[in-house]
């Protein structure tokens, strides 16, 4: 398989966990505006797990900028993450009526915290078929960033058993974090689509 088919299919399967999380949202019963504030937390969650879900296939997007290779275990690896990312709209379904309890807020995290996994794995496998000097070697570096993430999904899911709410309060924070662009692959496919000069 080439490295555009594994990106066509991933985005496609992306595409569909969206959509599936969107199927999961019902309008109120009710006629009115105010009927609206039940649908508050289901609707948020629904967010949160969008917006993680782009992160994903944004990040997705710029590592298979600087991909030059691909072999079968990439593929194993690259379907674990969309395997982990096929569990999101159960876990938002499950969530947003019940954002205060335990299980779901645990159970959210154990989803965010394989997805982490899951592409930390990915990448490794990515590396290892590529030179140590290699355009994505350079673009991933340390990943810190990814790293310190899996931390605070470890913590954020250890502290969902007492204080679901401050769980959910880190799920937020690492999107946020995640939010802003990561520049590193960008800069590294912007120097080889520079002409020399």
């Amino acid at each position: 398989m080439s490295r555009g088919r594994l990106e066509a299919f991933s985005d496609g399967v992306i595409a569909i966990l969206v959509t599936i999380m969107v199927l999961n949202l019902r309008p109120p019963s009710g006629d009115r505006f105010e009927d609206l504030r039940a649908m508050v937390p289901n609707l948020l969650i629904y967010v949160l797990s969008f917006v993680m879900l782009a992160i994903y296939w944004n990040n997705h997007h710029h590592l298979m900028q600087v991909v030059e290779r691909i072999d079968g275990r990439v593929l194993w690896a690259n379907m674990g993450l969309l395997f982990c990312l096929s569990l999101t709209p159960v876990a938002t379904a499950w969530l947003g009526p019940h954002w205060r309890a335990s299980g779901p807020v645990l159970a959210y995290g154990l989803v965010l915290l394989a997805a982490a996994i899951a592409y930390f794995i990915l990448t490794t496998q990515l590396l290892r078929i590529h030179a140590p000097d290699s355009r994505l070697a350079v673009a991933i570096g340390q990943d810190w960033k990814g790293k310190l993430s899996m931390v605070g999904y470890v913590v954020a899911v250890l502290l969902a058993i007492v204080l679901p709410l401050a769980a959910i309060a880190i799920y937020i924070a690492i999107a946020v974090v995640w939010l802003v662009p990561d520049r590193r692959i960008e800069r590294v496919a912007a120097d080889r689509a520079a002409p020399p000069g």
